[in-house]
């Protein structure tokens, strides 16, 4: 499972980055429109898959060092 997340989160922020810079080197070209979508939307799909890459590893970081109960502090 963790590592099943590393890798959807790799990959989720590998594609978001380019989608990102593809996005913005259209836009900033003057091109609005991308194989039929708007500069906006590929920019908003890029910055979403890389939130999905980041909530990923952060499932895997608190499983590794925070997953634990504690007991409660007296």
């Amino acid at each position: 499972m963790e590592t099943s997340l590393l890798w959807i989160g790799r990959l989720a922020g590998a594609l978001g980055v380019l989608l990102s810079l593809i996005a913005v080197g259209a836009r900033l070209a003057g091109a609005f429109w991308i194989a039929g979508f708007q500069a906006g939307t590929l920019l908003q799909a890029g910055i979403a898959s890389m939130v999905l890459g980041c909530l990923a590893h952060l499932v895997v970081l608190t499983a590794r060092f925070g997953g634990e109960k504690q007991p409660p502090r007296s």
